[in-house]
């Protein structure tokens, strides 16, 4: 099983940033309005389903972080 973590890696910033150094890594998010939060050591952090929301050009909301609502349908079962 391939478990991914809820915020992105260190190469994954690295990669959507085009920055190794995390000082340019927040430059580049801030300049190009992504929400993320600093660790202690001042590394940004960005969730993983905010990124892709991002990167798929919809704007991320409460609303639109869950794609499909869930309902129960038992009309199956029986």
């Amino acid at each position: 099983m391939d478990f991914q973590s809820e915020t992105l890696t260190e190469d994954e910033m690295a990669t959507i940033t085009g920055y190794q150094t995390p000082s340019r890594q927040i430059g580049w998010l801030q300049n190009n309005g992504w929400q993320h939060v600093l660790t202690g050591a001042r590394r940004p952090v960005v969730g993983r389903v905010y990124a892709r929301l991002k990167l798929a050009g919809v704007k991320p909301s409460p609303t639109s972080a869950v794609s499909e609502p869930w309902t129960l349908d038992l009309s199956r079962v029986g």
